[in-house]
């Protein structure tokens, strides 16, 4: 539980986290060797002082109740503190303080006091204002004595340079550290772009570099593109030769079938039809790769859908723009943009009466709905219907519209290859499917 609470808040980057793996560690030693040498040298030799200075304290003491008067033990403490580099002063017993002093973060302090109490019996109020002077209400026979002495008698002075030092060096070795751990990131953090860039259709130069594993890594992607540029080439010229290749036979069939006087002509002149049609649809899935791979360009999205929106409404498609927006370009493919929303749209006149095409801008994304007022897609059934060539019967009926299935898939990967999906649903407004292209701004 602890570690899914504290996952919330870790760096999400590489460099963040390799950053928290150089310093927390140097940090923690730091703190940890700090506090340790501080509390167990510092101590010591705060202890050590102290009792020197509480022997000290005793020979003025003795000095002090040994005379025969209080003026002159006076003059005979003084005579001994100024060697020791003490100042022994007499006191008025009103102007002696209530308790000790001493600030809130002198530590030593307490050392200091601790030590002064346990050697010196009924000693007085021990004052510590500040790094420097420290004060001392000396008990003796004729009264008490105020005895004060620099701070370095009893303590090292400013015990936190160390800390300081510690600290600044260890920053300072966490930042060449981290230069130096950049530029084993680096070759990382490019071959992410690569990737990147190849999964929405882009081809970037790319040239492996780096420590050996990233080296190797690289090389595998390399390939990897390699191979499916390939296979995607090879495909795409196999769909369009074999479509390429039977429309001539087609075309034959259709102005045979268009002269012949058999009854049966124009049931069979139907089928041709929809045989040509569905090797349309091959050509259109064979030449999706070259419209995605194609150069983005600057594109009004609500422009582009007003346009294809007029061409359906000039041959009296019942097809409509609900909501849009104004002032948004984003970098797209229109060719291939244009395709997918016409695939949505001819989909939604198949299965429905009509089509509402909205377009709507999140906080990061631009959103092209299609609504229509069809059968719509069961939802265990939404993640088949986007595979190529599927065809849901109980969700679609066949007898309305025929087809290979390739419409779904064909948004989906312009979608895809402009870093954004194609999401189904539910249209509220219309009761059917509601297919949501959605492009990343940006």
């Amino acid at each position: 539980m602890f570690f899914q609470w504290l996952k919330q808040y870790m760096p999400r980057s590489l460099y963040g986290r390799a950053a928290l793996i150089l310093i927390v560690p140097v940090v923690t030693l730091q703190i940890g060797v700090s506090l340790v040498f501080v509390q167990r040298h510092f101590e010591d030799v705060t202890v050590q002082l102290t009792q020197a200075l509480v022997m000290e304290f005793h020979l003025l003491q003795e000095i002090a109740n040994n005379a025969p008067d209080k003026e002159s033990a006076l003059r005979a403490v003084q005579e001994v503190a100024v060697p020791l580099n003490l100042s022994a002063t007499d006191t008025n017993p009103s102007d002696m303080p209530d308790s000790n002093l001493r600030r809130f973060l002198d530590f030593t302090g307490i050392t200091v006091i601790r030590s002064l109490t346990d050697g010196i019996a009924d000693i007085g109020p021990i004052l510590m204002p500040n790094d420097w002077d420290v004060t001392v209400y000396l008990p003796t026979k004729w009264g008490d004595l105020e005895v004060a002495f620099t701070r370095n008698r009893v303590s090292a002075l400013n015990p936190h340079q160390l800390i300081v030092w510690t600290i600044g060096l260890g920053l300072f070795m966490v930042v060449i550290a981290y230069s130096f751990l950049r530029n084993q990131l680096r070759p990382i953090k490019r071959l992410s772009y690569a990737a990147e860039a190849f999964g929405k259709g882009r081809h970037i130069p790319y040239r492996p570099s780096g420590a050996y594993e990233v080296r190797s890594a690289g090389n595998a992607f390399l390939e990897m593109r390699a191979r499916i540029d390939r296979h995607i080439e090879q495909r795409t010229l196999m769909l369009s030769g074999v479509s390429h290749d039977l429309r001539s036979p087609l075309t034959r069939l259709k102005l045979a079938l268009s002269m012949s006087d058999d009854p049966s002509a124009e049931a069979m002149q139907k089928d041709v039809e929809d045989m040509q049609r569905l090797l349309d649809e091959f050509l259109a899935f064979a030449r999706r790769d070259a419209e995605t791979a194609a150069e983005a360009e600057s594109v009004d999205p609500a422009a582009l859908t007003a346009d294809i929106v007029a061409d359906y409404t000039k041959r009296g498609e019942p097809v409509s723009i609900a909501k849009t927006i104004t002032g948004t370009t984003l970098q797209l493919r229109p060719v291939a943009i244009r395709r997918a929303l016409e695939n949505l749209i001819d989909n939604a006149l198949n299965y429905g009466n009509l089509a509402e095409i909205s377009v709507v801008q999140r906080k990061k994304t631009v959103v092209i709905s299609v609504e229509d007022s069809g059968s719509g897609i069961a939802e265990e059934k939404r993640g088949e219907a986007l595979k190529p060539f599927a065809r849901l019967d109980p969700a679609r009926n066949q007898n309305i519209a025929t087809g290979v299935g390739l419409g779904l898939s064909i948004a989906a990967d312009v979608a895809r290859a402009h870093g954004g999906q194609l999401r189904l649903g539910d249209s509220k407004r219309l009761g059917g499917l509601k297919a949501e292209l959605i492009l990343p701004v940006g």
